[in-house]
């Protein structure tokens, strides 16, 4: 059979799409379908390492992917709601689970494939219930998965004829490593091993004749270490969603890279007594079962029992898998606790001690609102796409801890016989917490400005670059100084912020100015005068904010709090 070029590629790529896009569906419709529950499953049942496989294994079978079980699993150790202890048990689950495609598409279902779509278009068409177009989805998604394989094995077929094809698979044969870095590479371009083994299980089912027999396209022996490369290649989206998060998910990616190179390096060492294993526990080929025919579910019996045995070869070894990966990627993580830690619930009835313990629960949520200012200033001297999300988890924080501690300033109020000097101050900082809000804000803005110039590609002059560095000075230094006077109640520096503001007031006017004459003498675009009024802007309302500070802490030592 001639082998038509255009019509092999173009056919291949249609089938592929189809075959990741409906296993796409059906994962996407199946979770969905179990609501938040997968992800409480992965969150609360990985307190010890069985577990954690086997919560791995069952989240990874229901959703159709290793990847969105280790991309969850990084998100999870990026917000501490997750050990890397927890985290490997996790991904060795998910390399068992993942294994579920490839033993259904080995039940070769193609025939029905049409029939499943309609199925499952009628279920989602006609349902009005969403949990019912949830699992029409699943159905659709299933048909289409094998509609792909369909196509691929029609435009597939013409390769058992190539004498070029057959003599490039013998070399793989003959060279195991070569094997593993195809099914790496592969899997890394596809992004998903099930699609890199959905296409090995199609390719190697086309009967060639070699002899008078008919025999499988690619044999058994040289399908396992592409099978084994694939295992590799799916850490990519792992390592790719760790990519700007903290040091300890990076730590739980890199494992998932480590667990699957090590497994796939011992396994190749017992490359021949491997593959009898399976084979023992396979279809073997008879006078009427040609090797074609069954090949599928070898590759499909291989892939399952390569990660079942390399999860139960490397489980006594988790806790030295994850020191290794620590000695690998040295560093601490610096964490930021999201909850309050200073306000405690026992002190609401006395009002003194608990006014204290707010003022400090204030001064810690101020440090993170300077960390995002500080940020700021570096997303626009240097832009890097992660100070964004940085900026965007500190936020979180900040708004949080405002919840919390007003929260406890209303308990103290209403549960406490308070003094009119303790209400004021109370409601000076319920100000307060407010203002170191706003802060937060405005340094959330000056970063999405930063993002703006940088798609835009918006230029600054180094004029500009200067003047705004002095102005990120100036407020780093009032804010500073507006939560320093508050810890310590002293009036002396609270004072000293408001002669800061009114600089801050002097310099942004005269920054102001310039930035006009430069915009009216051609010197800078109008794009850029306005990412620059707006940063200069936000800038202005943070000296703002440390001025009302530094107010509050002014009026109440007046009424009360000496240091």
């Amino acid at each position: 059979m001639e082998i038509n070029a255009t019509e092999l590629i173009f056919g291949l790529l249609g089938g592929l799409a189809l075959f990741i896009y409906g296993m796409g569906l059906m994962g996407d419709s199946l979770q969905k379908a179990a609501g938040d529950r997968l992800k409480g499953l992965l969150e609360f049942f990985t307190s010890n390492p069985i577990t954690a496989i086997i919560v791995g294994a069952v989240t990874t079978a229901i959703i159709q992917s290793s990847s969105a079980t280790t991309v969850m699993v990084v998100g999870f150790v990026n917000a501490r709601l997750m050990t890397l202890t927890q985290a490997i048990g996790v991904i060795m689950g998910a390399n068992i689970g993942t294994t579920i495609t490839a033993q259904l598409i080995a039940f070769k279902l193609g025939d029905y494939a049409f029939l499943i779509v309609a199925i499952g278009f009628a279920i989602t068409f006609f349902s009005r219930r969403k949990s019912h177009k949830h699992i029409g989805n699943v159905i659709l998604g299933f048909g289409i998965l094998f509609v792909g394989l369909n196509t691929m094995s029609h435009v597939l077929t013409p390769l058992a004829d190539s004498p070029f094809f057959v003599r490039l698979i013998t070399g793989l044969g003959h060279k195991p490593i070569l094997g593993v870095l195809v099914g790496t590479i592969m899997t890394m371009v596809v992004q998903s091993s099930s699609a890199t083994i959905g296409v090995l299980q199609t390719l190697a089912s086309q009967p060639v004749v070699v002899d008078g027999v008919i025999q499988a396209l690619i044999p058994f022996t040289t399908a396992l270490p592409i099978l084994f490369g694939s295992n590799i290649g799916t850490t990519i989206t792992a390592v790719l969603a760790s990519v700007g998060a903290n040091i300890t998910a990076r730590r739980a990616a890199f494992a998932h890279v480590l667990f699957n190179i090590l497994g796939t390096i011992v396994f190749l060492l017992i490359l021949p007594l491997f593959g009898k294993l399976v084979l023992l526990m396979s279809p073997h080929s008879t006078n009427t079962v040609t090797e074609a025919t069954i090949i599928s579910r070898q590759i499909a019996n291989a892939h399952t029992l390569f990660n079942i045995l390399n999860t139960l070869i490397w489980f006594p070894f988790i806790g030295f898998l994850a020191k290794l990966v620590v000695k690998v990627l040295p560093g601490e993580d610096v964490f930021i606790d999201r909850g309050a830690i200073y306000l405690d619930r026992r002190m609401i009835k006395s009002p003194g001690v608990a006014l204290e313990l707010a003022i400090k629960e204030l001064v810690r949520m101020s440090e993170v609102a300077a960390k995002m200012v500080t940020k700021s200033q570096d997303a626009f001297m240097q832009y890097k796409r992660h100070l964004l999300e940085e900026v965007e988890d500190l936020e979180d924080i900040v708004d949080h801890l405002q919840k919390e501690i007003v929260t406890y300033l209303s308990k103290v109020l209403s549960q406490s016989a308070l003094s009119e000097e303790q209400s004021t101050i109370m409601t000076g900082l319920m100000h307060v917490t407010g203002d170191i809000e706003r802060v937060g804000d405005h340094a959330h803005n000056i970063v999405q400005l930063a993002e703006m110039k940088f798609q835009d590609g918006v230029a600054f002059s180094d004029e500009a670059r200067n003047e705004l560095s002095k102005m990120f000075g100036l407020i780093d230094k009032i804010f500073y100084d507006a939560m320093t006077a508050l810890r310590d109640h002293d009036v002396k520096l609270a004072k000293k912020v408001l002669a800061e503001e009114e600089e801050v007031d002097t310099w942004q006017e005269k920054l102001r100015t310039g930035h006009m004459e430069r915009l009216n003498t051609g010197k800078c675009s109008p794009e850029a005068g306005i990412i620059y009024f707006e940063i200069v802007s936000n800038l202005e309302r943070i000296a703002d904010h440390s001025n009302n500070i530094a107010e509050v802490v002014i009026d109440g030592l007046r009424r009360g709090i000496s240091k």
